[in-house]
């Protein structure tokens, strides 16, 4: 029988010889560098101050088209490869670290970009999620944080798997699907492989600010399409200051990260790639981290060459439609998740029914409650003295996160205010309470400086009171 394709890999891959090894390992960590570089971060953050132009790279011209065919030197490596066997859905993590905290050098650093990188064999399909840093989420074993916090937990408590680790963890517990693998790459090898493939065409929408490693003043980047470098692409990927900031920064590097594969599918790329792969090993090996084995990345690599860009689907985690601005209950700016958008979303992208999580519909009402951790007042429109203490005292022992208490005008039956978005809020609260819908408001309201207000009838008394 023959035997499986990773197995075969394997066992051919130990009888290479050094030079060899490299060559076709490079070949495995361009197709890789191409889905994660546009995720590594730099050691310096933006300033502000007055900006110079950047005239453009001419691009290439008619002969931009690749050749038909593959050149002679790769036919020779692509006829041992073949594709993906794989039948199941797989899922990709890549993170970049947060430049500030490898700069302070205190302690090990958050995230500060995370995306999923999705593919299906079955449909040839794919997509890309970004996930925002501020994300309220719940990281386990260590209550609700930021979603940027869970590698620097992960590292810093030295838990098995480490920040990797933790941080899959999370991502999984929140959305409810299987994180297969990890990458994270260096942003130096990220510079050194654009430029090594010629660079990456942009079609820059908009004119902007960015700030280049080692430079004391940003530079600007003309609208319009043009050949970025590799010190080019990385500020381009990495710019916050701009309309949305995050936002807008997380479609960039998914901007990035198509320019990067549509420049792999040039045959001449390609060909340069083989022929000097033996560098590019050397270049970029210590700068990739990922769990990936070889065997893993060799089939998995070949085979996502293949999917056509209108099959790629993309999508990011922002206001208004999947999460509102929010206060932590320690005073941090954080983004609330409006669960039951973030829950459709997960369903399309990764095309999964069965999924249980924070956002699944299915889950518990309690856990979906403090997953979100919406901030509520409870204040007295009963009449009857001392009832809003009483409430606030049985809800904080349902897990519920009251930080206020107070009078309202009296009202004829308990009644909800949700004024950011709050669902699994809201369906805890009307089980335990009873509230009738027809005393259920939604008023969004993103500068409430409160989730959900809770207004006390006459009709209400706290259990065992």
């Amino acid at each position: 029988m023959k035997k499986p394709l990773f197995k075969r890999l394997a066992e051919s891959f130990s009888s290479l010889s050094r030079v060899q090894k490299g060559l076709a390992v490079a070949f495995v960590l361009a197709t890789l560098a191409s889905a994660v570089a546009a995720f590594s971060l730099m050691r310096q953050f933006i300033v502000s101050t007055t900006s110079f132009s950047l005239p453009g790279l001419a691009l290439l011209q008619s002969n931009e088209q690749p050749e038909s065919g593959p050149p002679a030197v790769a036919q020779n490596l692509t006829a041992t490869l073949e594709e993906w066997d794989g039948t199941s859905r797989v899922n990709i993590l890549l993170m970049g670290l947060d430049a500030r905290d490898w700069a302070s050098g205190d302690g090990p650093p958050r995230t500060d970009s995370m995306i999923i990188f999705t593919y299906d064999p079955v449909t040839g399909t794919a997509g890309m999620l970004s996930i925002p840093r501020d994300l309220w989420v719940d990281v386990p074993g260590f209550g609700h944080n930021k979603i940027n916090a869970a590698y620097q937990l992960g590292e810093g408590a030295r838990l098995p798997g480490g920040g990797p680790g933790l941080a899959v963890k999370t991502v999984e517990q929140f959305l409810g699907i299987k994180i297969n693998y990890y990458g994270q790459i260096d942003f130096n090898a990220f510079e050194r492989f654009i430029d090594l493939i010629g660079g990456v065409k942009m079609d820059i929408k908009n004119s902007i600010d960015v700030q280049l490693i080692g430079e004391e003043y940003p530079v600007r980047i003309e609208r319009g399409r043009q050949v970025l470098p590799g010190n080019y692409a990385l500020a381009y990927a990495r710019a916050r200051h701009s309309e949305d900031g995050d936002f807008d920064r997380a479609r960039r590097q998914q901007e990035v990260i198509l320019a990067i594969r549509q420049q792999l599918m040039r045959n001449d790329v390609r060909n340069l790639l083989i022929s000097r792969g033996f560098e590019i090993y050397q270049d970029l090996s210590s700068g990739v981290n990922t769990n990936m084995t070889l065997d893993e990345m060799f089939s998995l690599g070949w085979t996502l060459r293949n999917i056509d860009p209108s099959e790629i689907t993309q999508a990011v985690i922002a206001p208004p439609d999947y999460v509102t601005l929010g206060t932590s209950p320690d005073g941090l700016s954080i983004l609330k998740p409006i669960t039951e958008n973030i829950r459709t979303l997960r369903d399309t992208l990764f095309n999964t029914s069965a999924a249980r999580s924070v956002v699944a519909i299915n889950s518990g009402s309690q856990a979906n409650m403090q997953a979100e951790a919406a901030s509520i007042v409870v204040n007295n429109g009963s009449g009857i003295g001392g009832l809003a203490d009483t409430t606030r005292a049985y809800l904080l022992a349902q897990g519920f996160n009251v930080v206020s208490t107070g009078n309202a005008n009296q009202v004829g039956a308990t009644t909800l205010i949700d004024y950011t978005g709050n669902p699994y809020t809201l369906q805890y609260l009307v089980e335990l309470m009873r509230v009738t819908p027809g005393n259920i408001y939604s008023r969004y309201d993103p500068n409430s400086q409160v989730d959900v207000e809770v207004i006390i009838g006459p009709e209400w008394t706290p259990p065992s009171q």
